[in-house]
Parts: structure tokens; sequence; C-alpha cells
């Protein structure tokens, strides 16, 4: 297992469950992280390219596959 960590562009850890968004094409995706890719071999197995990659369910239903430092967490509710 790795002890790995992934942040995101504020420098705050990224856990599995967490609720994140980004800017993308003039608006934003958010969702909760589904799983978060380590190593290419988690890579080819969840069809994603150059990890580390946050995987997560947006807005709109489609899976989603982003560099962690694009992300923000939200803030807890």
């Amino acid at each position: 297992m790795s002890v790995e960590r992934v942040k995101d562009r504020k420098d705050e850890e990224i856990h599995e469950g967490d609720h994140v968004w980004t800017r993308y094409r003039g608006g934003v995706r958010e969702g909760e992280v589904q799983k978060i890719v380590m190593d290419e071999h988690e890579a080819r197995q969840e069809e994603v390219a150059n990890p580390p990659k946050v995987i997560f369910i947006d807005q709109h239903g489609d899976r989603v596959a982003h560099n962690p430092t694009t992300l923000s967490k939200t803030s807890a509710s």
C-alpha cells in the first residue's frame, strides 16, 4: 500500500468521500471523490492516464478524472 497523499490546489489532502470542484469550460464540475488513482496499474484498470488522478461523479452524472492540483475541496457543511 502506498503512503503517498494527494493534495488539492490549496495544499489540503484529498480523501475518498471528500466533495471537490474545479472550473471547467466556463462552468464548474463538482462531486464526491469515488477513488484516487495513484499508480500506472490502477490507471490502466480505471482507464485514465498519467496518475495521480482523482475520480468523481459530477453533478451531471458523468464520471470524471482530474489531476489533484486542479481541484479544490468544499468546506464541510
